[in-house]
């Protein structure tokens, strides 16, 4: 037996039957929005490993950026 519920006013509030409270609509958003992460997640690790050029970042054209930037002031 559930215990009984009162609103601040002292009125019994009327149980709710946990069948057709509507869970089905929460796992739905849940496991979509779960899948759209994932989705984006694998989406921007495959796009990084498809245009990843090894000497673009690399210490060196930073060095050399910042040496130019030094000689033009």
């Amino acid at each position: 037996m559930s215990q009984s519920a009162f609103d601040p006013f002292g009125e019994p509030v009327p149980a709710i039957d946990q069948s057709i409270a509507g869970t089905r609509a929460s796992k739905w958003l849940k496991t979509a929005g779960t899948s759209v992460f994932w989705v984006l997640v694998a989406g921007i690790v495959l796009a990084r490993a498809a245009y990843f050029e090894p000497g673009v970042f690399s210490f060196d054209s930073a060095l050399a950026w910042a040496q130019g930037l030094i000689a033009a002031l």
